[in-house]
């Protein structure tokens, strides 16, 4: 009882940064990861949270959706830890990044992807808030932001009402530095058969973004920046 307390009061703080400003809901993230790791005891030091067994409680192992998404993470998960050792400085969260990594695409199956192994009946954008969703309830808030913040280089409530996308109506922008290194890595690897494990050379990556704006490419180009790459 008294962990679902605290469990509750962290909810509560995650879900008020969307009235903060950046930088108020950077350092109330930050603090938010130092109170929920210390409740639940997740770390790289801890075996008390799998990822690969909570992805086997969405994924049959061995099936189509489960090799991609693993695949996938286990690709995204490389390419984020790479990024995390080029600014030990800034002491990113190494074990988190791990875990964030291979859970970040959890929702996937709620959609209608069939090239996937997906037979939902979401679209796909969906994906990161029902990814969300799926945490949380798994007790893993901030994993789940990972989840709804990944998408593209995040989504502003302008962008989702504007695009008429099939969203909740809530700032999506990757926060924590934990959140930006995910999204980041994410960007350098499409869930394409034929190109599964293929890292995208940085010119098709800033391509890609430039189709959804100058806005998304600037704030893509301070990630290289910021992450040296």
């Amino acid at each position: 009882m008294a962990q679902e307390r605290i469990r509750r009061g962290l909810q509560n703080k995650i879900d008020a940064e969307s009235s903060l400003s950046w930088r108020q809901a950077r350092v109330q993230h930050d603090k938010i990861m130092v109170s929920s790791r210390t409740c639940f005891g997740i770390s790289k030091n801890c075996n008390e949270m799998d990822p690969l067994k909570i992805i086997e409680k969405y994924y049959r192992p061995g099936s189509k959706s489960h090799e991609f998404l693993v695949r996938h993470g286990r690709s995204v998960e490389r390419k984020a830890v790479e990024v995390a050792e080029r600014i030990r400085h800034l002491n990113p969260d190494m074990g988190f990044i791990e875990e964030a990594s291979l859970l970040h695409d959890i929702g996937i199956f709620l959609t209608d992807s069939p090239e996937l192994g997906c037979y939902g009946d979401k679209e796909y954008i969906c994906h990161g808030y029902l990814g969300r969703e799926i945490l949380e309830k798994e007790g893993l808030p901030l994993h789940a932001l990972v989840c709804e913040r990944h998408v593209g280089v995040g989504l502003t409530v302008k962008d989702i009402g504007d695009g008429k996308l099939p969203l909740p109506k809530r700032e999506m922008l990757p926060i924590s530095l934990e959140e930006q290194i995910v999204c980041f890595a994410d960007k350098f690897y499409s869930k394409e058969e034929n190109s599964l494990l293929e890292e995208k050379p940085l010119s098709k990556v800033r391509e890609i973004i430039l189709r959804y704006g100058e806005d998304k490419l600037k704030r893509f180009d301070e990630w290289l920046r910021l992450f040296g790459e």
